[in-house]
């Protein structure tokens, strides 16, 4: 098993010695690692397999909006500032000017009014240890690469040393590849918007700055003098020293697929501004990309006993690029219907029907707002669509303050403004993406 690591929450953990559970998950990423923790919560004997082994780090913004952070919450994690984690106040969008646009995140009663970061490296190794805490068996090393079937249903998986483990359900979590979703014969839909980002750390004296940034335009020097680029950007301070600094884009780009992302990085970031150490010189190890999967594009969610969690359902949000809140809720609604399907008897028509529900879930939950959010993302594709957005949008206050909360995904269910119900009414009649 793993070294202890900064959280501590993996240290002097016993070796799994266990080929079969209640419930497996496989990866123990954000959402494979919440799953089981969810499930275990719930009394169900989980077993969690991972083919790397912690510490590892994996490509991602490592933002946390307080959507992420009410479900850090809901694992019993403490995002307190005493707690190590920098709270961030909003978002600074540049775009449409020289100066930026700063976007506080809105006081609601369903989620906190704070957001943070949290290098993937730590909060990784936190919500394993979260789930070991409370009863999951962790097996790291385990590298999964088929499912055991009987007739159509998946009862189990094997690991590529040709070890065997059984469960009656099984949850993959193994990332927009995911060879087990793959193998159990669900394919990416290709019209569904995906992303592609790159990221890099940085140290920088910007470290510390209380607010998450977005670029929404990109130019290859000072603005108005130079060349606009494809692609958004963001600068995320880490709290520790570091800025972990990225771009991205989406296939409604022209230039998708036909761009080297990180030299269109380095040329963008050759016109911020010195002081903040953007550079070469003080760069983190190296650029790296990942894909970013998005609005539900492998479906479904649930079927012949898989459950799809996370980036292997493409469930990040194509408003923003988010996907570590959507995969913490979606292991939330998976554990939910994995426990009613146990508590209905494994096996009966009763616990099928308890396993479908967790389809039904995900589309309620974020069918209608990621249809939205394929509309949004054909249009931001489009960079003359998005020079008019930032020119004649961010200017406005009042518009400004409704497009933050429409994406970012943060409204109150119940009560709230104007702005709030013009949002849910229309997540709620959008038909599911």
């Amino acid at each position: 098993m793993s070294n202890a690591l900064a959280s501590g929450l993996l240290a002097d953990s016993a070796p799994v010695d266990q080929d079969e559970a209640d419930v497996i998950v496989v990866g123990a990423g954000p959402g494979g690692s919440a799953t089981a923790a969810f499930c275990a919560q719930r009394g169900l004997d989980v077993l969690l397999l991972e083919k790397a082994t912690f510490p590892r780090d994996k490509v991602c913004g490592d933002g946390l909006t307080p959507r992420a952070v009410r479900m850090l919450t809901r694992l019993g994690i403490d995002t307190s500032e005493s707690a190590g984690f920098l709270h961030n106040k909003g978002l600074r969008v540049y775009g449409g000017r020289t100066e930026p646009f700063e976007l506080p995140w809105p006081e609601l009663a369903d989620f906190p009014n704070y957001g943070t970061t949290c290098p993937r490296l730590r909060l990784d190794d936190m919500l394993a240890g979260r789930a070991m805490q409370l009863g999951v068996h962790l097996l790291t090393g385990a590298n999964v690469v088929e499912p055991l079937l009987v007739g159509d249903r998946i009862t189990g998986v094997r690991t590529a040393d040709g070890r065997t483990f059984r469960a009656p359900v099984v949850v993959a979590a193994d990332g927009n590849s995911t060879r087990l979703g793959v193998a159990m014969g669900r394919r990416r839909d290709e019209k569904r918007p995906m992303g592609v980002a790159v990221r890099a750390y940085f140290e920088s004296p910007r470290h510390d700055d209380p607010w998450m940034e977005s670029w929404l335009e990109l130019w290859d020097g000072e603005r108005g003098h130079s060349t606009q680029l494809p692609g958004y950007a963001w600068v995320f301070p880490m709290g520790d020293g570091r800025c972990n600094v990225g771009l991205g884009m989406l296939n409604s780009s022209p230039a998708f697929g036909r761009t080297d992302y990180r030299r269109l990085m380095r040329t963008w970031l050759a016109s911020t501004p010195p002081q903040w150490c953007f550079d070469e010189e003080h760069m983190v190890d190296r650029i790296r990309g990942a894909a970013l999967p998005m609005a539900l594009n492998r479906k479904p969610a649930y079927a012949g006993g898989l459950l799809l969690v996370g980036d292997a359902g493409g469930m990040v949000n194509p408003f923003n690029g988010e996907g570590i809140d959507y995969s913490l809720e979606a292991a939330e609604m998976a554990a939910d219907a994995i426990c009613e399907a146990h508590s209905r008897g494994i096996g009966t028509a009763a616990a099928e029907r308890a396993l479908m529900g967790y389809e039904t879930s995900v589309q309620k939950g974020f069918g209608g707002y990621y249809r939205l959010g394929m509309i949004f993302s054909r249009l931001i594709g489009n960079p003359k669509i998005m020079h008019l957005c930032t020119t004649y949008g961010l200017p406005r206050p009042v518009l400004m303050r409704f497009v933050n909360k429409l994406l970012a995904n943060l409204t109150d269910a119940r009560g709230g403004d104007a702005f709030d119900h013009i949002i849910n009414t229309l997540t709620r009649i959008a038909p599911s993406a």
